[in-house]
């Protein structure tokens, strides 16, 4: 269900004009397969400063059917966001069956700047878990093919 990208492969210039008409097609087959099927799909583009995030989502906009994403910048919390359940603010964003979520930034990002940042392990295993269950939700939401979910608690 959840696949990381490979990081450190790099190919030369040549390859990549040769082979990038290629995956783009494959790109917009498999966009074109999910509206057909009616999944939703989220892809959350994460990691530190300078990793070419916006970059890499600004490709995946290029080569892809633009009507079928929704992009999400996430930046620091609003204060409504900040009043409600911790994954309330995803959970809004999650995309409709047929289209896909652009995340730029994820949920993993807090509780790993609360490790860095000295915060009680117990308070990040807590968030941690929350994640989990709001991942679960998702598969187990997918997998019962129902029209909606559930707000997180």
């Amino acid at each position: 269900m959840f696949e990381p990208a490979e990081i450190g492969n790099t190919v030369d210039k040549q390859t990549y004009r040769a082979e990038s008409p290629k995956v783009r097609e494959a790109l917009l087959s498999v966009q074109r397969r999910m509206q057909e099927r009616g999944l939703a799909v989220c892809v959350i583009i994460g990691g530190v400063e300078g990793a070419g995030k916006s970059e890499t989502l600004n490709v995946l906009l290029e080569w892809m059917d633009a009507r079928g994403l929704q992009t999400h910048a996430l930046r620091d919390p609003t204060d409504e966001e900040r009043d409600r359940p911790f994954m309330w603010r995803y959970w809004r964003m999650l995309p409709p069956k047929g289209r896909m979520g652009m995340f730029l930034g994820s949920w993993y990002t807090d509780p790993i700047q609360d490790l860095f940042q000295g915060c009680a392990r117990a308070e990040v295993d807590l968030t941690l878990d929350r994640i989990i269950d709001f991942e679960r939700m998702l598969h187990a939401e997918k997998n019962a093919g129902h029209q909606g979910l559930a707000a997180p608690v």
